[in-house]
């Protein structure tokens, strides 16, 4: 992202932590010096694994500062994103806020178990902005937020975990981005709240 910047005068990059309230507030109030709205907003911050982190198997792997790590970058970032953004997307355009989930986040879909924090935060994520969209159409109407199953896609959050997906449903990162795009385009703001897979199909809670 960095190269592109030097290389196309519109793309700008600020570095901002999510997990991190006082840098979103600053990032985006960045964003509004320079911009007094935005038309399209999609989130792509997620955590399943880093060094001796991985998805646990049992309850008895079960830490409470993981579980936490989960729940700060998977669910709570979205929702204070979601609260700052709010002056931003609320004007008389349309507007879409859409966050990456994951249907391993579906409570319905869940005929597995595992990967407790991931699955947890994931769900939580969906809760959080199904809940914001609810308050986005009375403060913000013209606004939809969705959340979107990208599938598995061949990135360094999936490598650990590749050897048991199948070749044709692993996608490469330009084939997940069009297929999210397609389905972006599809969306009306009656869809807010919508939680979507990969392939326009909506996906059970």
């Amino acid at each position: 992202m960095l190269e592109l910047a030097n290389q196309a005068e519109r793309l700008h990059c600020l570095p901002m932590d999510l997990t991190d309230e006082a840098q979103i507030a600053t990032g985006l109030a960045q964003i509004q010096s320079a911009a007094n709205r935005l038309h399209c907003v999609i989130n792509c911050v997620g955590f399943l694994h880093e060094g001796d982190i991985m998805p646990e198997k049992s309850l008895q792997q079960l830490n409470s500062d993981t579980l936490l790590r989960y729940f700060q970058v998977n669910s709570i970032s979205a929702a204070l994103l979601a609260k700052h953004l709010l002056p931003l997307l609320n004007h008389s355009d349309r507007s879409l806020f859409a966050t990456l989930s994951a249907k391993i986040g579906s409570i319905g879909d869940n005929r597995l178990g595992g990967w407790y924090g991931y699955r947890a935060s994931k769900a939580a994520l969906n809760m959080f902005l199904k809940t914001a969209a609810i308050e986005y159409s009375r403060k913000s109407k013209k606004t939809a937020i969705v959340m979107l199953h990208p599938g598995t896609t061949d990135t360094q959050l999936s490598v650990p975990f590749q050897r048991s997906v199948p070749a044709e449903k692993l996608f490469s990162v330009e084939r997940t981005v069009r297929q999210l795009i397609d389905v972006l385009a599809s969306v009306e703001t009656a869809d807010t709240g919508s939680f979507y897979a990969w392939d326009g199909e909506r996906l059970p809670w």
